[in-house]
């Protein structure tokens, strides 16, 4: 057997012994999650309320053949947007959690194909710099509405960014009459929510 075939073998074990151990974890920390980011709402003064599971919009944006699960849904009482939908998405890698925003825009549904739009950052030196600037990209309407929004630009610049691990991702939803605004999972700060919810009011009019 040559190296290649054992290295077939073994990566093949790894996975079928991290993945049962993976799909456990995420058990036990998935409903923390979506209660955890519940209560650090509420001690933010935004109201939000747990939903118990089954609600239909666990399923918007979900695709169990991908690994991915929602966790549940926390409804929103006030703002630009509805609803959060904590998810995990499983693979050989772990667990790994976002946090989409739910936003209701029957203007979705029209013929006009929408597309994901997403935040990119551009760093001053290029790789390891500091972020400078930002830009939307995506979708050319929901992108140049984002883009000419100054007081949203600054409020991202300023703080908000550092909340944010990786991007932020809008998907249109239009089976369900939503928009998503993906976030990988962590506690945001009053400023991040605000950021966010600007986001939203902007989807709102997509």
């Amino acid at each position: 057997m040559d190296w290649s075939s054992i290295l077939t073998v073994i990566m093949a074990i790894l996975v079928a012994i991290g993945l049962p151990l993976a799909l456990r974890r995420r058990k036990k920390a998935g409903p923390q999650k979506k209660e955890e980011l519940c209560q650090h709402l509420r001690e933010m003064g935004i109201k939000a309320f747990l939903i118990e599971k089954g609600d239909n919009k666990e399923k918007i944006g979900v695709s169990r053949s991908s690994g991915q699960r929602s966790e549940g849904i926390i409804e929103l009482g006030d703002g630009n947007i509805d609803f959060i939908n904590v998810l995990s998405t499983t693979s050989q890698y772990g667990v790994h959690y976002f946090i989409d925003y739910l936003v209701r825009d029957p203007n979705i549904t029209g013929e006009r194909k929408l597309k994901k739009t997403s935040l990119l950052r551009k760093k001053s030196p290029p790789l390891w710099g500091k972020v400078v600037a930002i830009e939307w990209k995506g979708d050319k309407s929901l992108a140049q509405s984002l883009n000419f929004d100054y007081s949203l630009e600054d409020m991202l610049l300023r703080s908000a960014l550092s909340d944010f691990k990786g991007s932020v991702w809008i998907f249109p939803e239009p089976k369900h009459e939503y928009a998503r605004i993906r976030t990988y999972y962590s506690l945001p700060s009053l400023e991040a929510f605000g950021a966010i919810n600007m986001i939203a009011k902007h989807v709102r009019s997509w």
